[in-house]
């Protein structure tokens, strides 16, 4: 069994910043890529930005140059630094980690304030 803890959400006004925190435990050798994805109320789940285990990254053009992702392997953690906040970027942030199995994290809520 694997669980993820998320942490870090919050309220902020546009132009701050915030870190998203994922921290992966249980039956983990070795994880091949960490993400974050975002669901904004009547939209789908949308990708923010990936990792790979060798630290490659990946971002959706909407974050690029704003948010950056990475990850410490020895902890099985995954962030997400969050800059220049924009009232879109609000949402509910999920944590994604593909062992090769899939798990998702419980979600953590991002509210960024015109």
């Amino acid at each position: 069994q694997v669980h993820l803890v998320e942490s870090g959400g919050g309220l902020v006004q546009a132009g701050g910043s915030l870190r998203l925190s994922c921290a992966a435990s249980g039956n983990i050798f070795s994880i091949n890529l960490m993400g974050w994805y975002r669901q904004a109320p009547g939209k789908q789940r949308e990708m923010v930005a990936t990792i790979t285990r060798d630290g490659i990254p990946n971002y959706a053009d909407s974050v690029k140059g704003r948010f950056t992702i990475s990850r410490d392997n020895a902890k099985n953690t995954v962030y997400l630094q969050m800059n220049s906040l924009k009232p879109e970027d609000t949402a509910v942030y999920y944590c994604r980690i593909i062992l090769p199995r899939n798990y998702w994290g419980q979600g953590t809520q991002v509210t960024v304030s015109s």
